[in-house]
Parts: structure tokens; sequence; C-alpha cells
């Protein structure tokens, strides 16, 4: 398809002359027996006979799922009572077999006083230009479209090339991937480039199309991007693309050669984490050492109260001997214990004051605290 498809224009096998009085027209279409997705090139001239109207056309394709078109030129000539318009399309019929083109067709006519009076106004004050529409009916102009060898993926002139950022990578890392598929004909947009039946993970993108119609054909550049990834090395088979050019009539096949990826093997060690993050679990215990020690200094506190009283039956302690054993206490402990075992009530509110300091959230002066003890003696 390098070569212009315009030099290969074929008279269409119908000029379908209708013997209107306004005008006459004239189909011509580079290939009347083309390929399923050959491009085929469709002019149409349209020229006035009627001199005595003014004249203008709508023209297109109906739409069809058998075969796709694009306008690619439309070219207006001559002057108002000698209209001629070219009409330039693109056309590749999607499946073998007899296919009809069919067309719509809209004539639009007017006088020289409507073109007139639309004119006339300024810029922000244009009246609308009164026509007579005609429907007109065109005979639908039929291909014999020639089925493609088989398995043919791409039609068209068409080349491949590939890229690949590297071929060694960590496990499960992506390697990025691309297919670029560049070239004159139908465009090639396929399903899937690799094979089904890989065995390692595939991620795909959608593939970005660039395309340009014109009477060549279409110019098309497609690329597809991806990324392959897997846990140990890898190989990717050789991938073929079997192509036809239906100008030469030549098979050939767009290729990627085996490929092969090493991927780096797993320390073992590395997986094993020397360091606790976060912290394992711990049973903190403080508190129960904290209870236990005030339970123990309150059990001692009350046998030693015990033994004080029940000796205190038995020898009697004078006034002299427990001032001096409570000037001789050092800290609020002992003489707690001291208070608690000689039962006396007397010592109840230097007791109180004791237990808050040690027990609770009270604060005393030991020293005001003792003295107050030793007045409680007499």
């Amino acid at each position: 398809m390098k070569q212009s498809l315009g030099k290969l224009w074929l008279i269409a096998l119908c000029t379908l002359c209708l013997n209107a009085e306004d005008f006459k027209h004239h189909f011509t279409l580079s290939e009347t027996s083309p390929y399923v997705k050959e491009a085929v090139v469709m002019t149409l001239e349209l020229n006035q006979t009627n001199k005595h109207k003014i004249l203008f056309f709508q023209f297109d394709l109906k739409k069809n799922s058998d075969y796709k078109f694009h306008r690619i030129n439309l070219k207006e000539t001559g002057e108002y009572h000698n209209a001629k318009v070219n009409y330039t399309y693109l056309i590749y019929p999607l499946r073998s077999g007899d296919l009809q083109l069919h067309f719509t067709l809209i004539q639009k006519a007017t006088t020289d006083a409507n073109l007139a009076y639309s004119f006339s106004g300024d810029r922000d004050n244009v009246k609308g230009l009164t026509t007579v529409d005609t429907e007109i009916h065109l005979s639908p102009i039929t291909l014999k479209v020639k089925d493609l060898p088989k398995n043919v993926s791409i039609v068209g002139d068409f080349h491949l090339k590939y890229t690949l950022k590297k071929q060694t990578a960590t496990p499960y890392e992506s390697i990025p991937f691309q297919v670029t598929i560049k070239g004159l004909g139908y465009p090639p947009l396929l399903e899937n480039i690799l094979p089904k039946d890989i065995n390692f993970t595939l991620f795909k993108e959608k593939p970005t199309i660039h395309a340009l119609n014109s009477s060549s054909g279409t110019s098309s550049t497609v690329i597809y991007p991806m990324a392959l990834s897997h846990f140990k090395s890898f190989d990717l088979k050789p991938i073929y693309i079997n192509a036809f050019n239906p100008k030469t009539k030549q098979h050939y096949r767009l290729t990627i050669p085996k490929q092969h990826f090493s991927i780096d093997k797993i320390n073992t060690d590395s997986l094993i984490d020397k360091t606790d993050s976060p912290k394992p679990l711990q049973n903190d215990w403080s508190w129960l050492t904290s209870l236990l020690g005030y339970l123990v200094v309150f059990v001692a506190g009350y046998l030693m109260a015990i033994s004080l009283k029940w000796k205190s039956k038995t020898t009697s302690e004078t006034p002299h001997s427990l001032k001096e054993k409570i000037e001789a206490c050092k800290n609020e402990k002992a003489l707690l214990q001291l208070l608690m075992a000689t039962g006396s009530k007397k010592f109840t509110l230097s007791i109180e004051k004791l237990e808050k300091n040690l027990y609770g959230n009270g604060k005393i002066n030991f020293n005001k605290v003792k003295q107050e003890a030793l007045e409680n003696i007499l």
C-alpha cells in the first residue's frame, strides 16, 4: 500500500446517470473487488445542468455494520447557477461477498431573490435561506468483497517494534513492555498481543491509537503498553502476528523473538526481621508488685499491733519508754506501725494522717505528726 491509491483508481463499473433536469452525477471507485478490510476510495461528482436554479447538495453514505467509512474531502467549485461538488470517501468493507453501499442525497434549490434576501441585513441579523429540498434516490453500488487468507490478523503494510526497559527484576516487580505497530492500512487493533497460555502475570492498558485518513488509506500508529511480573525467572515465547498486504497480495509476519527474564532469588535470611516491630505484647506486673508491697506493710503492721497488744497485757509499758520509741522512728511506716501497735484511740488522728500519706494522696509534715503523737502520750 506504499503506492498511492490515487494512481490505482478504477473507473466505477457503473456510472449512474440520473437523467434529471437539474444535475447529473458520477461515481468512481478505486477497487470494485477488494479484500475484507482493504481500503476503497470512492468519489462522487455532482454537476448542475439546470442553469435556472441555484442548487446546493447534502450527500453521505448510510451507516452500516458491513463497512466503515470516512469522508476525506469535499470540494465545491462553480458559481451559483453552475454548481460542481466532489465528495471523496475512504471505505473499508468488513465482510466478504456482495456488499452494497447505500447513500443519502438531498438537493436544495433556491432562487436569486431568496439568496439575496438571506444576505440582507447586518451580521447579527442574517435571515434564513429558503430552499426547496428534494430527497434524491441513488442506486446502491455493489462491491465483490474477497475473503482474507486464513489466520490473518492485520491487513495492510505494517511493521512492528517493541521496547523492553529491562530483563532482570526482583520477585513480583513489574517489567514495562511496549509494542508499537505502524503503517498504512486498516488500523491494527488486536485484542491480545501476547498468547493466552502465559505462565506469568500480565498487566494491560488500553492501546493508544493515532490514525490519519487520506486518499492513500489510513496511516496508523497503535501503541500497546503492558507490564510483566513473576516471582521466578520465566520466558516469553516468540510472538507471531500474521499480516496480509492486499495490494501486493503478499503474506508476512510481524515477529517478537523469544525473551528471557531473570528474576532475582529471594534471600530467606532477609525475610527474618531481627527486631520486633511492633514490639510483642508484654504483661506489666508492676502494679501487682506495688500491691503486694502495701499488703506486706499492712499485714506486718497488723501483726505487730496484735503482738504489742498481747505483750502490753503481760508487760506494762511506761510513757517514758513509748516516748523514746516514737522519737526513734525515722519514717512514716515505722511511726504508723508503732502507733497502731499501741491500740490506743488517742493516736487515731495521727494514724489516719500517716495512712493517707502512705497509701493515698495526702501530704503531711512527718515531724509535726511525730510531735502530735508525743503530746498525746501524756
